[in-house]
């Protein structure tokens, strides 16, 4: 931002004198106030700052574990319960767009969608929409559910704050349905 508002004064014809390179905040932005005793929002340039701690390395969490409500009971009555769910891509939520069970009943989506999803279930030595769609109706509603969650954090809400009394709160921008955004 510091570039454009010299760029613009010198287009302008004004000399202007750019801030320097050590200009930081002394304090947080409102901080200063009547009767806080700071002369100046910046710190003079030049002036001993301690140096800010290293940020810690961002790591993204991909697969979240979940434990089903009933259980998923295979052929030979074994009983998963605990389970695996990847975050969702965007061709997770497009390929199954092209299933044929999906574009003949659409609420067949979420069964197509969850099984390409879930990494892991119970010692099954594979997950797909055939192991999904033999569920309990309740493990299935709880899939959704944790669908959800998951992949919905962090992107269908934002953080605002209001213009009057300034207090931060967070809304719902997203889609509601599963596989929608």
């Amino acid at each position: 931002m510091r570039r454009t508002a010299v760029r613009a004064a010198a287009a302008g014809g004004e000399p202007q004198e750019a801030l320097p390179a050590t200009a930081v905040p002394a304090s947080p932005p409102g901080a200063d106030g009547p009767g806080s005793g700071s002369a100046s929002a910046f710190a003079a340039p030049g002036a001993a700052t301690a140096p800010a701690p290293a940020p810690a390395p961002y790591r993204l969490q991909t697969e979240f574990p979940f434990e089903l409500p009933r259980g998923y009971v295979d052929d030979a009555g074994t009983v998963h319960r605990d389970g695996v769910m990847r975050l969702a891509t965007a061709r997770d939520e497009l390929v199954p767009l092209r299933d044929i069970r999906v574009q003949e009943n659409p609420a067949y989506l979420s069964v197509v969608l969850l099984g390409r999803v879930i990494t892991r279930l119970g010692s099954l030595p594979l997950v797909h929409d055939g192991v999904v769609e033999n569920m309990f109706a309740s493990d299935l509603a709880f899939l959704q559910d944790f669908y959800r969650q998951v992949n919905s954090e962090g992107h269908t809400r934002a953080s605002v704050q209001c213009p009057h009394c300034s207090e931060p709160f967070e809304v719902e921008l997203g889609g509601s349905r599963l596989g929608e955004s």
